[in-house]
């Protein structure tokens, strides 16, 4: 299993340099069949984290991608988008701040 933490900001700010840091952690472990991407610090994000979550899984290819304790309003923007999947499994986390877009 790969693992890679989310920072507390994902927005289009930073989006670029945190996709860079866990496609680098996430392939320093090639023959992992599971990606988990630990959403729990995830405080402030945009629909930029999304984009981020939807390259992880094209990237995981036949491996599977959990994300772990994602934000009830990441849940709620991911609806909005139509983009569900992306969140795989996810395991809702605490209520936390608003979302900002």
């Amino acid at each position: 299993m790969a693992h890679f933490v989310l920072p507390a900001s994902v927005t289009v700010a930073e989006a670029g340099e945190v996709v860079r840091q866990a496609l680098g952690a996430l392939r320093a472990a090639p023959t992992a069949q599971l990606w988990e991407v630990d959403a729990a610090a995830l405080r402030d994000f945009d629909s930029a984290c999304l984009a981020l979550l939807l390259e992880l899984r094209r990237q995981a290819g036949d491996r599977a991608l959990r994300v772990l304790s994602a934000p009830p309003r990441l849940a709620h923007l991911a609806t909005a988008y139509g983009l569900d999947f992306a969140l795989g499994e996810a395991a809702a986390a605490p209520p936390g701040p608003e979302l900002h877009s």
